[in-house]
């Protein structure tokens, strides 16, 4: 048998590459992770997720103290720059690098700096920092690169006054007015943290409404509080045209409109990070977004080569990336059950916060599948009102005749920690998948989760269950 430096080559150490690491490792395999980075923790630790979470919940906690009337009989409102905020994320990114770093160590997992490219189907060129190469071997390999925000090529990100979501994060003054460019997940969340800070925000959104794989009713509320917050949401707009100075930006719109702004964050899309791996040299190719194509079993067209993460697409969550991984290295290995990571709930953090699984109420109306509602608003729960937290709602949708759950969205404080619970019930097999189970079950008081129960007495009330 051919001799390998390696079991396993990982490239990239963001959450897909993390999760395939370590359980190579408890595997007793030999584990090889190359990341372009100075320190582990990819995109996700570094330029994504961490760093807009730890920034939105110093805005959250700015926006608590400037409301709380016990706060406001003592002190005028304070007001907080950006670069100021910026630093919460900082602590919380050492705290990370710090976490993972040691986990990777103590799992024997090999960690080296540098930019990996295919030589054959068994071997990597290494590019260190000095410059200086090395070739590496493996048995199996896993592409875990991550992605990278799109930069449409007429607009120069080099400028001072033009950001992606990787580069706001070295923004070192609070503008005034912001033009956010692209209202999905990302630009959302940026927008409400912004808007969070008082600056003026122009939200220019390519389609109809926002978020449009959401339900309905959800969407309908993120762009209500979003503009209560001060953000100004322009649907069905196309940019046309930037102009950048020194004084500003101004874009102009297919539409004829001209919006004036201190500076524009681009969050129009992300693309792979595929460019530097020379697949051709091992007969594979990325489709126009950077990304590679992979099996159920995460296998690429090679079958030593896997692929995981952002890299691949949908749906492009670190919370699926991190089981993407582990079920990469499963397969790998053979023997274990691969779990094809397709039904994940959404989070989305920005303020207030959303998270959904399941259907929304369009899709099950076009499947023709019967279904009712049952609603809790925060407002009329005790710990929101105890919080101070009372904007946003729990809604369930399940089945008229077996009272299967089929959807559960929540938009509001700690939605994406009360959605566990939803999802748990609906992954029960059988007649143990109910909306009966919230009423039969014995809630904490004052809990948010107590809105579990609260949405399914009215849900079963309307389909008249509930002494049944």
């Amino acid at each position: 048998m051919p001799s390998y430096d390696y079991d396993l080559l990982i490239i990239g150490s963001g959450p897909a590459g993390e999760g395939a690491a370590l359980h190579a490792a408890k595997l007793d395999q030999r584990v090889c992770m190359i990341e372009e980075q100075h320190f582990v923790g990819g995109n996700c630790t570094h330029k994504g997720t961490i760093p807009s979470k730890a920034l939105r919940q110093a805005v959250r906690r700015i926006i608590q103290f400037n409301t709380l009337p016990m706060f406001r009989d003592v002190d005028a409102p304070q007001i907080f720059g950006y670069p100021k905020v910026l630093k919460q994320a900082e602590r919380v990114i050492r705290k990370q690098v710090k976490l993972r770093t040691e986990m990777l160590a103590r799992n024997g997992v090999k960690v080296i700096t540098g930019v990996a490219s295919f030589v054959d189907g068994n071997t990597v060129d290494v590019l260190g920092e000095s410059g200086i190469e090395e070739k590496i071997t493996a048995k199996n390999f896993l592409i875990a690169t991550g992605s990278r925000p799109y930069h449409p090529a007429h607009m120069d990100f080099n400028h001072p006054r033009v950001f992606c979501s990787d580069s706001i994060l070295h923004l070192n003054n609070t503008p005034k007015t912001l033009i956010v460019y692209g209202a999905g997940v990302i630009g959302c969340e940026y927008a409400s943290i912004f808007a969070g800070l008082g600056v003026h925000v122009d939200l220019i959104n390519t389609r109809s409404s926002l978020l449009e794989f959401l339900d309905d009713e959800i969407s309908d509320a993120l762009g209500y509080h979003l503009r209560d917050m001060g953000v100004n949401v322009r649907h069905n707009e196309e940019e046309e045209r930037l102009e950048v100075t020194d004084d500003g930006v101004t874009l102009f719109l297919a539409s004829g409109k001209r919006l004036r702004g201190d500076a524009i964050l681009f969050c129009n899309g992300r693309t792979g990070n595929t460019i530097n791996l020379n697949l051709e040299a091992v007969g594979l190719k990325a489709n126009h977004r950077g990304q590679i194509s992979v099996d159920e079993s995460y296998c690429t067209e090679v079958d030593n080569i896997y692929g995981a993460g952002d890299v691949i697409g949908w749906p492009a969550l670190a919370s699926a990336a991190y089981d993407q991984g582990r079920s990469a290295a499963a397969a790998m290995l053979g023997g274990e059950q691969v779990r094809f990571v397709n039904d994940v709930p959404t989070g989305i953090y920005t303020l207030p916060e959303i998270s959904s699984i399941g259907k929304t109420e369009s899709e099950l109306t076009a499947a023709r599948i019967p279904y009712e509602v049952g609603r809790a608003f925060f407002k009329n729960i005790a710990r929101a009102q105890i919080t101070g937290d009372e904007v946003g709602m729990l809604k369930l949708l399940f089945h008229v005749d077996t009272l299967e759950i089929l959807g559960v969205h929540s938009f509001g404080p700690e939605s994406s920690e009360i959605i566990h619970i939803g999802q748990a019930v609906m992954n029960q097999p059988g007649d143990n998948n109910s909306i009966e189970y919230f009423v039969n079950s014995t809630f904490n008081y004052p809990t948010m989760a107590e809105a579990y129960r609260v949405a399914a007495l009215e849900g079963l009330e309307r389909v008249g269950r509930l002494n049944d």
